[in-house]
């Protein structure tokens, strides 16, 4: 193993650590056994991680022979819970280099909320006085500027199948706004909570793996199927996609709807269709299988109000054996 970077290895459950990345180059859950040949250095590795497992606490050794030295960071989401570990071996004298910046995160897929550790929080640079853990799901995409891929993303989060895994180098916008490229790495895991609850849970670390406008794997900042959608929209028209089987806001297509309770923030609302109207949106998420559907739906406002919405849903596939509804919203009085 080169002494010149660091190891990032998942340990989110679901399976043995895999390496997903090697210094800045992302790697796609290579096993252990297949990085590292030689005998020896495989046990250093594996006994390093099993220390920092066990301890859930940094690990800095020196081999018996006194030549090589051995130092892990674990990265928590929880005090309790290790998403994955930066590991570095090399000679003693050779210098630790510096380490990028790592965070780790979770969607419960049970709850559409989603949980961001600190060292998140430092890659994306947020103020401590802005900082929020949990939030929406959906919250997410006003921050990411995703790749090709996001369909099958958003896919994986609608069957929430245990197992399933993704890989992405996606776009991050900083609070000072860098653009950084970052390579998300995660895995379903079905769990239960104290209470012996079974939950669904994506599981993921986000690795910023450099400037995004010198990683080649990086989206732009607008891909084309974007700015066809936002020259599409009509003044007044915002658009969501929307999990038919849970009703659940996924991402936003372009600005969210103002006043809307959507994120999940704390101090704010839950976001909710008003209960007489949950009939008419199962009825049109059901129907939609046939053709295009709309009604007037309530929705939960940042006052703790409510607000009528006209929506016009139509079926869109996130992959082949995937759909969800892309929702038009807009007062229910304005003119087409």
């Amino acid at each position: 193993m080169s002494g010149t970077r660091w190891l990032l290895i998942e340990t989110f459950g679901g399976g043995e650590p895999t390496v997903i990345g090697l210094g800045s180059a992302p790697r796609k859950f290579v096993p252990l056994t297949q990085m590292f040949r030689q005998r020896e250095t495989l046990s250093v590795i594996r006994g390093a991680l099993a220390t920092t497992l066990a301890r859930l606490a940094p690990v800095d050794t020196v081999s018996e022979d006194g030549r090589r030295r051995t130092v892990t960071v674990p990265l928590l989401i929880t005090p309790e819970r290790m998403h994955a570990v930066l590991l570095w071996s090399g000679p003693v004298e050779e210098e630790i280099p510096p380490r990028d910046p790592v965070g780790a995160w979770y969607f419960n897929l049970s709850t559409s909320k989603s949980t961001r550790s600190d060292e998140l929080l430092d890659l994306y640079g947020v103020a401590p006085e802005n900082r929020a853990r949990e939030h929406a799901i959906a919250s997410v995409f006003t921050r990411v500027i995703t790749n090709s891929d996001e369909s099958d993303a958003l896919a994986k989060v609608v069957r929430s199948a245990p197992g399933t895994e993704h890989q992405a180098v996606w776009t991050v916008r900083r609070d000072d706004g860098a653009l950084r490229a970052a390579h998300f790495s995660c895995r379903i895991l079905e769990e239960r909570s104290a209470a012996g609850e079974t939950e669904v849970f994506f599981r993921g670390v986000t690795h910023d793996i450099g400037d995004a406008t010198e990683v080649s794997a990086a989206p732009p900042p607008v891909i084309l199927e974007h700015r066809v959608l936002d020259a599409a929209a009509a003044e007044g028209d915002y658009r969501a996609i929307v999990d038919l089987r849970t009703l659940r806001l996924l991402r936003w297509m372009g600005p969210a709807m103002p006043d809307i309770a959507w994120q999940s923030l704390a101090g704010e609302p839950e976001p909710e269709i008003h209960p007489e109207d949950l009939a008419t949106a199962k009825t049109m998420s059901r129907d939609l299988a046939q053709s295009r559907t709309s009604g007037v739906l309530r929705l939960r406002t940042l006052d703790g109000g409510w607000r009528a919405v006209r929506a016009r849903a139509v079926l869109m596939a996130l992959d082949q054996y995937t759909t969800a509804a892309l929702v038009t919203v807009r007062d229910p009085d304005a003119v087409d």
